[in-house]
Parts: structure tokens; sequence; C-alpha cells
């Protein structure tokens, strides 16, 4: 069972306050040392199984890294040792996209503009073109934009293609965007401006084609037994220690996910593994398989229970046993010691809102909790042979701490704590966790509330809700939230500041994402429903000063608080918002949504322009013009249909921004929702100190 905790709320007076000081605007917006916080160390590795390294920025500026001594605690200077003469050194390549050394150090891959996919021998300075058919539309080892958005990842940077272990041989995707429509985004840059075509596949779109190939460093290439003209993707490639390539292949209605063996030397496919659910599978799930270090079996994670557990299976597919049972999510495995039959992992279990690390056999036995306290232990470093392990961790009411235990859960040391020497002399707000009944009495709702400085029950405040609310992306966690200068002020300034989660947030694992298969916002948008309700129900609440705010996702479920839930949502800021699913790319909407054409009911209720008509608050939507996620579109068909309605509304555009709004322009916007936060929840002039030139570097 969850355990969630209120803490009773308290009349704080002044004379409580009186030996604490609030934060001035130069401490938090110009930098002015404080003292309140120091930077957490970074533990940068380990020498041996008994000594790790760890970096220290001081005060100054400069960086102290020492060696320290798990058994004693005892610390010296370490200067990082110059490599084995043996060790060919780094290698610029000159416009290559993504250089990857080979995992012996005597190649480098690489794309370059014309979208092939190269190799450079460090020894020789030999370039060789694995591919020569790249062009605008055919992209040899650099991703197609729906696969780097949804698939690879961001943090692939478009690289899609992976080195085998032995150095020998290269898997890579081959895209054909061909047939794949085209957005026009317009540039306002230079005199006429310009279109910068991008290849986007919005709902029910055809997706790029998609070929895996298998080249050797000699330009010979094998291509896997997959027709590319079926509607299919691929998820990340994974090679075996022992030199097997597993391909992850699934239907386009993302219900069917099968991993596949394929021949090196022919491209046959024999099928190692078949998960089906009625629902959808993420295909983007990072490190789903995990090959034992000897090669003689691997570790697949899977919801399929409703969870995510993990299961050993054997090279040809066959289960050996559930290696976890049980509520878990956010699953992550740290170690494997196969000798010891045990595998180190971390995971959210006794409570929702906290990771945990465990070890457990291999064999499913054994399940020990090795983590302390009412904590969540983010970041996890084990020792080479895995006697020791560094954990990270914190609690909504304790900043983060470091410290080193043994692998059987023993604490030996604190290694660090985020606290300064001036912690206890200025006013922090308190942050509680609190759970609320959903509507339907099927789930208890985490949401976390930081309340002002100075709160006092029987006055009433105005509440900042900031939320994101998409799929398996919760925000509510009970870990120290960094002190971000924006909510330190508005805390001081007599705020409210509100964090939701929902039922398909994560919390409630694959059963609570279910409920919005193919209604992605609806179930949603009540749970959120239900907290604004319950906040509006407190004597502390001013219930006419409720604010949404949220970017992408959060940006959807903000206009859509102000239209399907505008009987309980006044006010909102909504950037870079999502406003009807059919203009959002095919791999993600699909996911939730099935296509426009199997779904059209689905897609009608969950448009914010299907309920603009209720809308009585007051909306700020804010957007960048050359947004190539969520395309700007979204919001100019809002905005036409609520100048249709004769609704008044507050429109932000900036020019030349994509998803992100940064710099100046970034500046701009977060001045611009501070502003529109004293003009309508604190009634009252936003301090001039924040418009001036020089303010605006800090800010």
């Amino acid at each position: 069972m969850r355990r969630f905790f209120v803490i009773g709320l308290l009349v704080c007076s002044a004379p409580g306050f009186a030996q604490k000081k609030n934060f001035t605007y130069e401490q938090l917006f110009r930098n002015v040392e404080t003292n309140v916080f120091k930077p957490m160390p970074t533990i940068k590795g380990w020498t041996d199984d008994t000594h790790y390294i760890i970096a220290q920025k001081e005060s100054s500026g400069a960086t102290t890294t020492l060696l320290t001594d798990v058994k004693t605690g005892k610390s010296e200077p370490y200067h990082e040792p110059a490599p084995p003469a043996s060790v060919l050194p780094d290698m610029k390549v000159r416009d290559g996209i993504n250089p990857t050394p080979s995992p012996d150090n005597k190649w480098i891959a690489y794309t370059k503009k014309d979208n092939n996919l190269y190799v450079l021998n460090k020894i020789t300075g030999k370039e060789t073109a694995l591919t020569k058919d790249g062009s605008e539309v055919i992209l040899n080892g650099y991703a197609s934009w729906v696969y780097y958005e949804e698939i690879l990842g961001r943090s692939s940077r478009y690289k899609a293609f992976w080195w085998s272990p032995d150095s020998k041989r290269i898997c890579f995707m081959r895209f054909d965007d061909t047939q794949v429509p085209v957005f026009p985004i317009y540039v306002t840059e230079g005199q006429h401006g310009y279109l910068e075509n991008q290849r986007y596949p919005k709902a029910g779109d055809k997706n790029p084609e998609v070929k895996i190939g298998i080249a050797t460093l000699d330009g010979q290439t094998t291509w896997a037994d997959f027709n590319a003209a079926d509607d299919q993707y691929f998820g990340t490639p994974a090679w075996s220690p022992g030199g097997q390539l597993w391909v992850q292949w699934m239907n386009r209605g993302q219900t069917n996910l099968k991993f596949y063996n394929i021949d090196l030397n022919t491209g046959q496919k024999k099928e190692v593994y078949d998960e089906q659910q009625d629902t959808w599978i993420d295909l983007d799930e990072s490190n789903r398989i995990e090959f034992l270090p000897s090669g003689k079996g691997c570790i697949i994670k899977s919801d399929k229970d409703g969870w995510e557990n993990l299961y050993r299976y054997n090279m040809n597919g066959e289960l050996q046993n559930a290696i976890t049972e049980g509520n878990f999510w956010g699953t992550s495995i740290i170690r494997i010691d196969e000798k010891a039959g045990v595998v180190y992992f971390r995971a959210r279990k006794e409570h929702s809102a906290r990771f945990d690390i465990y070890k457990t056999g291999l064999n499913g036995k054994g399940l020990t909790r090795l983590s302390f306290g009412d904590y969540s232990h983010d970041q996890v470093i084990m020792s080479p042979d895995g006697k020791y392990f560094i954990t990270t961790y914190s609690n909504l009411s304790s900043p983060p701490a470091m410290a080193l235990l043994t692998n059987k859960g023993k604490l030996v040391r604190e290694i660090y704590n985020a606290k300064g020497e001036d912690f206890d002399k200025y006013n922090l707000p308190e942050t509680n966790l609190v759970q609320v009944k959903s509507g339907d009495g099927q789930f208890d709702l985490p949401v976390t509330i930081t309340y002002p400085i100075g709160f006092d029950s029987t006055k009433k405040y105005p509440v900042l809700i900031s939320i994101y609310g998409g799929p398996n992306a919760g925000s509510v966690y009970d870990r120290w939230k960094p002190m971000n200068p924006n909510s330190q002020w508005l805390a001081q300034e007599g705020v409210i500041q509100v964090t939701f989660d929902n039922r398909a947030s994560g919390h409630f694992g694959k059963k609570g994402m279910n409920y919005i298969h193919r209604q992605l916002g609806v179930w949603e948008m009540e749970d959120f429903m239900t907290c604004g309700r319950w906040l509006k129900k407190q004597n502390w609440v001013d219930s006419n000063k409720l604010c949404m705010t949220g970017g992408s996702f959060g940006g959807y479920m903000t206009c859509m608080a102000l239209t399907y839930g505008a009987d309980v949502f006044p006010y909102g800021i909504a950037m870079s918002s999502v406003t009807d699913w059919q203009f959002y790319d095919t791999h993600y909407t699909e996911r939730f949504m099935d296509t426009p054409k199997e779904n059209p009911e689905g897609y009608k209720a969950t448009s914010v322009m299907t309920h603009a008509s209720k809308y009585k608050g007051l909306l700020r939507i804010v957007h960048g013009t050359i947004d190539d996620n969520v395309h700007m579109q979204n919001s100019l068909v809002l905005v036409n249909k609520l100048e249709d309605l004769k609704k008044h509304f507050e429109l932000m555009v900036y020019p030349g921004e994509r998803h992100g709004i940064g710099g100046l322009k970034g500046v701009h916007n977060r001045l611009e929702i501070l502003r529109f936060c004293y003009q309508n929840l604190l009634e009252k002039p936003m301090p001039s100190v924040f418009w001036e030139p020089e303010a605006k570097s800090g800010f």
C-alpha cells in the first residue's frame, strides 16, 4: 500500500518567522551569495573496488578532485593518469555528425550532411563511406524526425547507428522519408523570410520506411529480413556480449512488440520474444533488454502485468522466471552480478513518489530493500565489484545528501549534505505531499502544496498550479525541490504553489494509464478538476484565483482546464500547446489514440476546440513561431476558434523560438508569467526592478 502523509496546517504567526530572513531580489535573481546551500559534489567513478573519485566545486569556482578510501573515509588529491601508449588519441572528424568510437577505439563512425554513414580508421586516417545513397529523403544512420523525437530519444542527437562489441560491424537504420508529408514552418529572417520544410508525419499519415542494415567496415551491407513498406516501427537494436543482434519490431498500432535475432551474414530473422497488450506498449522504453555479462541470457523489463517487472530469458527467448513481482514502477537495473546470481535495481514500490534501491536473486528470490529512510534515492553509483554503492537522496523537507553503503544496505558514512551554513537563517517555504481521492473513487491522486512564507490558515491565498500531465510523466515526487528564484519569490509574496498528478502519471502503474486509451486528456482533466475542486474547498484558498500553467502536454492540459474544466479553473498560461491530437505526430499520438480514422469520436472529445464554447476565464496562449515539435498551428487554430466565439484571451508569440523558449525571449516569457501572476492572482503592481535592463540578464 502506498503511504502518503498529510502534515497538519498550523497558523504561523509573525514571531515564528522573526528570527529568519526573506531572500532579497539581488540574492534570488542576481546570484548574490547566501550560503544557504552548497553545491553537491560529483562522483566521477571508481579507480578500484575501494576508492572512488569525487569532484567538488569550491566557492571560488575552482573544482577540487579527490580520491577517497571507502574504509577510512580519508581523501587525497587525485590526478587523472595519462592513457597507456597503446591507446589511440581522440581524433576530430571534419564535418562528422555524432562521431562515435568503436569499442576497440581503432575506428570512428559518423554521418555527414549528405546523410551517409562513414567510418574513419584512426591508425591510417582513411575514411570509408559505408552508404552512398543518402539524400534529402534517404537518411543512413541519421534519424528521421519522428524516430528522433519519439523512439530513439532526444539524447540520441539523431544518431541511428550502433557498433558491434567486436568492432567489426555497425548496425544502422536507413530511413526513406519520400512519402512522409512536409509541414512548412515559416522563418521570419531576412527581407523575404523562408520556409523550413519539415518531414513530419501527423496522426494517420504515412511514416518513414525503415530498413535495418548491418555494415562491415569495408562497406558491405546485409539487410535484415523485414519489408520496409510494412506499417511498422523499429526500436533501438541491442548487441549481446557474444555479438548477437536483437532488433525490436512493433506494429503500427503499437500493441505487439517482438524481438528478432538477426543473422549477421544473411539478414534472416528468428523471433525470440513476443508481447501483446490490448492498449499499447512503449517502444521508446530505455534499457528494455539487459544481456547477462556471460551472454547466456537476458533480463527483459515489461509492464504486461500492469507494473514494471523484470523477467529472465535464455538466448532462445524462453522465459526462465520472473525476477520481480509486485507494484514496481520506474524500474531500472543498476548492476547484474551473474556470479553471485544477484541483480541490483532502482524502482518505486514502497511509495509511489519515492525511488528505492533493491537487490534480488536472478531466480526471483530474496528481494531486499537496500536504501534507507523515507527518502527518494535518485542517483546510485556502485563500486566495480558491487560491494559498495553511493546514493544521493532527499525528500520534500530534507535537502540532498550523499551516503556510502555496503551492498547489504549497511550505512558506512554520510559523504556530503547540501545544507549550507546559513540554511537555518532564511525562510524556505514548506512543501507537503497530500492525496486527493479521484472522482470515481479509484485512485488517491498525489498533490504537492508549497505554502507561502508566514502561512496563516485563517487567510485566503491565490494558487498557482504547475503541471505537465502526460502519460507516465508524473511531476509529484517526494524529493527536494531545488530553490527556484521565481518559486521562492512567489512564496514570499503570498502565493500557494501546487502540482497535481493524474491516474496516468505512473503512480498507479500501467493499470492507471490504461484508462486514457483512445481518450487522451479526458481522464487526466477529470482528475485535475477533482484536485481543483478539493483546493477550492480549503478555507485558506481564494477559490476565484486558481491559475494553471504548463508547457507542451502541460499546455494542452491548461487549455483543457480553461475550456473543458472552465467551472473549476479561471486562469491559465498555456505554452507550446497541443490543442488537437490530429496535429501531433503519428507515433506518440496513435500510441494512445489510434488513428483519426479508427477513433474519430475520441479525437473530437479530446480537442480543445470542442470545448471552447465553455471558456469564460482568462487564458494566455504562448508559442514559438518555429516550434518544430508542437507546431504553432495548434495555437493558431485555438486562437481562430476563440475569436469566432468572441472570447477574450491573451496571446504571446515568440519569433524564431522553437519548442523551448530560451535566450532573451525566455527571459521575457518568465517576466510576463510573473506579471500575469501579479495582475491576476496578487492584484498589485509587479516591482519595477524586474524590468530594469540590467535585471534581465540575471532573471
